[in-house]
Parts: C-alpha cells; sequence; structure tokens
C-alpha cells in the first residue's frame, strides 16, 4: 500500500493522516471545510496538540501530505468524522454514513477502509457495508473493511497514538490483517486482533467504565459532604487498596466520548443498562449541584458577577467538546448573575474569554472548572484585592487550602463540606 485518504481532520484524524504520512505514505487528508484544507496546505494547523503544528509542517514541506475537499483514489481510506448525539440520545451517524458515500466513486478493488469514530455495535455491518458495497464491490471479498477505535486523550495525542495498544477489528480475517499491517507501520504498541463488533463494542465499554466510576466518585463526594469528611482524602486513601481504583469527582464529564458513548450502548439495548443511563444522568446533573454550592455563596438576587476560570472539558488543553463549563455558566445567566470568563489555553469559545484581570472585576467568586497547570501554579496573593469578595469554589481540588485562606480568600471546596463552614 502506497497511499492513504483520511476522512475527517479534526483531533484524531489530522495526527493519524500526519503520522502515516511520517511513515513513508502518501497521504490525502479530506475535509469539507474549503478554509481549513487551504491552511492545512500551507501547513497552518488548525488544533492546538504539542508538536503538531511541527509535523504538520514537516509532512507538508516534504510532499508527503495533502488537503482536499473530496476524497480520492487510493489505497486505504480512514473515516475520523464525529459521532454527536441526536436530540433522542442515540448517535448521529450522517457524518459516518457521508463519509462513506463519499468514498464509493473512488473505491478500488483490493482497497482497505477503516472506520475510526467511535460508532454503536455492528455500524461496519449493518450501516458501512451496505453503503460501500453501491460500489458494485463486495466487502470482504473485493475490498476490507475494519474498525479500529482511536486510544489518545488530548494533550498527548502524539505520543500515545505510537504507544498506546490498539484494537483492529475486520469483518473477515483478511480485513483484520490488512488494517493491521497497515497501523503497525507507526503503533509501538501491541495491536489486538477481533471482528468488527466486537471491536466497535471495546471502545465504548471503555468510556462507560470511565463514566460509570466517575458517577460512583460523585456520590461519594455527596456523601462526604453528608458526613463532613474530604472526599479527595478519602478516595487516596481508599485508592491504596490494590485492586481499588476509584476515580475524580467533579462538576460533570466532557470530551468528545465519554458524555456520549455510553448512550450508544443504551440505544443498543435499554433494557438491560440500567447502570449505564444512571451514571450518566448523575454525571449530566453536576452543573446543577455546583450552582447548588454557588448559591451558598452568592446571592444570585444582586445579580453577583462570578470568575469561572477554565471552559476547556481537560486540563492543558483548548477542547471545549459537551465541557461542563458551559452548562455552569448558562445555568448562572439563568439564574441572574453574571459571567466573567478565562482560560490560559481557549481563544475561542461561545463566550468571552478574558484575561485574569478582567475577568475578575467586581467578581464575588472564582470557579475552578478545570484543572490547568497554570492554576495550580497561581499564587493567590497576586489576585489580593482585585475581586469585589474573596470566594474561590474549587471544582477539582486544585488549589492549596491554607496558600489561599493566608490570602485571605474563603474557599470552599467541592466534596468538602468542612470548607463551608
Amino acid at each position: 500500500m502506497k497511499t492513504i485518504c483520511v476522512v475527517g481532520v479534526g483531533y484524531i484524524g489530522l495526527p493519524t493522516a500526519c503520522m502515516f504520512a511520517k511513515s513513508g505514505f502518501k497521504v490525502i487528508g479530506v475535509d469539507v471545510k474549503k478554509e481549513i484544507i487551504d491552511n492545512l496546505n500551507k501547513g497552518k494547523c488548525h488544533i492546538k496538540e504539542p508538536g503538531l503544528d511541527e509535523l504538520l509542517k514537516s509532512v507538508v514541506e516534504a510532499g508527503s501530505i495533502t488537503f482536499d475537499v473530496k476524497p480520492v483514489v487510493a489505497d486505504a481510506f480512514i473515516i475520523c468524522v464525529p459521532t454527536p448525539l441526536n436530540s433522542e440520545k442515540k448517535a448521529n451517524l450522517d457524518y459516518v454514513k457521508k463519509a462513506s458515500e463519499s468514498i464509493v466513486p473512488c473505491l478500488r478493488e483490493n482497497a482497505v477502509v477503516i472506520l475510526e469514530s467511535t460508532v454503536p455495535p455492528r455500524t461496519c455491518i449493518d450501516v458501512i457495508k451496505p453503503l460501500l458495497e453501491k460500489s458494485g464491490l463486495k466487502a470482504g471479498n473485493k475490498f476490507a473493511l475494519a474498525f479500529c477505535p482511536e486510544r489518545v486523550i488530548p494533550g498527548r495525542i502524539l505520543v500515545e497514538i505510537v504507544d498506546n495498544d490498539r484494537i483492529v477489528g475486520g469483518i473477515d480475517e483478511k480485513s483484520t490483517k490488512l488494517a493491521k499491517d497497515l497501523y503497525k507501520s507507526f503503533v509501538k504498541g501491541n495491536i489486538f486482533e477481533t471482528d468488527s463488533t466486537t471491536a466497535e463494542m471495546v471502545k465504548l465499554m471503555e468510556n462507560t467504565f470511565r463514566d460509570v466510576n466517575i458517577a460512583l466518585a460523585n456520590e461519594f463526594a455527596f456523601v462526604a459532604e453528608t458526613v463532613k469528611i474530604n472526599i479527595w482524602d478519602a478516595i487516596k486513601l481508599a485508592n491504596k487498596h490494590p485492586r481499588v481504583n476509584i476515580h475524580q469527582p467533579g462538576p460533570g464529564v466532557g470530551g468528545h466520548c465519554i458524555p456520549i458513548v455510553p448512550w450508544f450502548i443504551v440505544e443498543t439495548d435499554v433494557e438491560h443498562t440500567p447502570l449505564i443511563q444512571c451514571a450518566r444522568m448523575i454525571n449530566d446533573a453536576m452543573p446543577r449541584k455546583i450552582i447548588s454550592i454557588l448559591e451558598k455563596i452568592v446571592d444570585f438576587s444582586k445579580k453577583p458577577v462570578i470568575s469561572v476560570w477554565g471552559v476547556a472539558f481537560k486540563a492543558n488543553t483548548d477542547d471545549c467538546s459537551y465541557s461542563p463549563a458551559t452548562d455552569i455558566i448558562r445555568l448562572i445567566l439563568h439564574k441572574g448573575g453574571i459571567v466573567r470568563v478565562h482560560d490560559p489555553f481557549v481563544e475561542k469559545y461561545e463566550y468571552p474569554i478574558m484575561t485574569m484581570k478582567e475577568s475578575l472585576k467586581n467578581s464575588e467568586c472564582i470557579v475552578f472548572m478545570a484543572d490547568h497547570d497554570a492554576y495550580k501554579k497561581l499564587d493567590p496573593k497576586s489576585l489580593e484585592n482585585m475581586m469585589k469578595v474573596q470566594n474561590v469554589l474549587d471544582t477539582r481540588n486544585i488549589i492549596d487550602l491554607d496558600s489561599w485562606t493566608k490570602a485571605k480568600f474563603k474557599v470552599f471546596k467541592f466534596g468538602d463540606k468542612s470548607t463551608f463552614f
């Protein structure tokens, strides 16, 4: 195989395309937005990810990757497009279907088609396969079809895309082998073989495990407030047990996968997923829990200014996908509060991003939503006398109680009711 066409050049597709280009393939990256395509062809990256700017420039300058708005004939096609939820909390496969349909005119015998987008079980067999076979070629006989889910986190994509183990599942053994051989060109981790439906389910299970664990941690945090202990200390001690790994509680779950993919399992089998559904409801309700705490700190009837710090869903990234901070902001505004937003990584957001000083003007409370390193290292003394009232609500357990108290802040920590009184 010499040429690879990657359909969708977002947070997963672009690093994947660049990595294949670096590994010696001729790569064509595809996106429907011409502005993005034009910039990528100039080596200008639209995604903030450590090392990606340099990697993109190097493969563009080497001529090993180009970008276009339509797929071209290639030896392999990799689909990396979004799969959001629809209004009924089911997978919206429109992007996946359109990507598959766009490949049909370019599909030739012996080509390999790999889906990386997270999807409900049986999508490769029941959705992708029939669409691709409109080419007149039979899947498994004339071309290979497989599923290989991404397993990376923002901020470490270029590291984990190489080092992490991968799961490859084809619609038949030949498809699995051909897809595996393709990824072996740059993946240093183990590559495990299975069938496409199992691979699709494995991806959902990985994210759902974390979602359920986080929901459990959040319930523990509620109980900790009731009995007036610090949940963060309690979890740290509980995790000393060799077979216990309780996740961290927080203001909600964000990102491209965890808030979404559990619903893909639920839509597959509603009857047998009450635990998964309950976990989703707990985590989706966390922003309202944070607002209930905030109501004890400020008087919303007086239109308080609230400084929301950290709107990215994950530390040290600019990705705001499904960020619970967005829900928090909307709830604050709904209650009559005024919001001032700060995030050292985010440049574009649906609400204005301010400097730290601007965000504190007339503020009655800082709400830490993301655990950025910049916030952890912040000296609270540098913020003295910038606010109307020096309150801080820590939803991530990132600030030191003593240092902030000494700087004359009243500190409130989610999961530690003892800080409320």
